[in-house]
């Protein structure tokens, strides 16, 4: 999807921090902030709208964007003009997310969202709803949700070297949010990314059929009541390699790294691969932990990882 429109090359993970950090940049006080083909709109709104049915791109300037959009039809690429410098800051649509996506599939590139907060406690840079999605050399920050998404078990999520910071909360006696947390997609796959620093809930919990989770870290020492680092809670299949997990001190849950269906299971899990990450609990930390607990009683496929001081292979509940 969108392979016409856009080639753009990826930046480098370790970049992120550095590309992605506060700097300071004007309000869009004066010139357009959106382009479609040449085309300027002052509204994100706008620019969604005039795109409607169709397919097209929508290059976001750099700037603090305090707008938000809907979109329910065509495909919509959103494209920052300088990756990293287009911020979508506090403001939310229907009370959900700075995105709203629910049209035919979208794009979303090189774009900073934080501090989403809504009255249910799920405010997120994204709300998807429906349809494909692609997410590349995006952050997201501060905010009580990164991404959240409904169930569409035909259509599939992507997240690329991405970074999720300070996400996550369970507080208010509402029900967690997390930095990730998606319904029942066809496949969700996550690579080359970062979470950190959680503020609450898991880092990445998906209700997905399959999942390919490689090549990312999970950096919880400076996490504050958080819970497991992967939740798969109602089970999936496909592979969970080559990734970096390290357990923070603070946690309201540090009995499992890896959850497998802790509450149903309504996807097979069976052959689920879990091999080549590595695992650690802080330095000095005399406690213990299951680096994957599983509710499923299928066979999982758990190969060669390497484990610090502390931590259990496995565990089944």
């Amino acid at each position: 999807m969108f392979t016409s429109i856009l080639r753009r090359p990826l930046l480098p993970l370790l970049a992120l921090p550095l590309l992605l950090a506060p700097v300071p940049l004007p309000a869009q006080t004066g010139g357009a902030p959106y382009s479609v083909d040449g085309r300027v709109f002052s509204r994100l709104q706008d620019a969604v709208d005039a795109i409607g049915e169709g397919e097209g791109t929508i290059r976001i300037a750099p700037g603090y964007h305090r707008d938000c959009a809907v979109q329910t039809a065509g495909r919509i690429a959103f494209v920052a003009a300088e990756p990293g410098r287009a911020i979508f800051d506090g403001v939310t649509c229907e009370g959900k997310a700075a995105l709203v996506l629910r049209g035919d599939g979208a794009r979303v590139d090189g774009i900073v969202f934080q501090n989403m907060r809504v009255p249910d406690g799920n405010g997120a840079g994204i709300r998807l709803e429906t349809s494909d999605l692609d997410v590349v050399n995006a952050m997201f920050r501060g905010s009580e949700e990164g991404i959240l998404t409904a169930d569409d078990p035909e259509a599939t999520l992507t997240i690329d070297r991405s970074t999720f910071s300070r996400l996550g909360r369970c507080d208010r006696g509402l029900s967690c949010a997390h930095s990730v947390y998606t319904g029942i997609y066809g496949r969700v796959t996550v690579t080359r990314s970062r979470f950190e620093k959680g503020s609450g809930g898991h880092y990445l919990k998906t209700r997905a059929i399959a999942v390919d989770i490689n090549d990312n870290s999970f950096d919880d020492t400076q996490g504050k009541a958080t819970n497991y680092m992967i939740d798969l809670p109602s089970g999936s299949v496909g592979r969970i390699s080559n990734n970096l997990l390290v357990q923070g001190r603070d946690k309201e849950n540090y009995s499992a790294f890896i959850a497998i269906a802790a509450e149903e299971r309504k996807n097979p899990s069976r052959g689920l691969i879990i091999e080549g990450n590595r695992a650690n609990l802080p330095p000095g930390m005399d406690r213990r932990s299951v680096f994957v607990a599983d509710w499923s009683g299928e066979a999982l496929t758990i190969g060669a990882n390497e484990l610090g001081t502390g931590l259990t292979k496995f565990e089944k509940r």
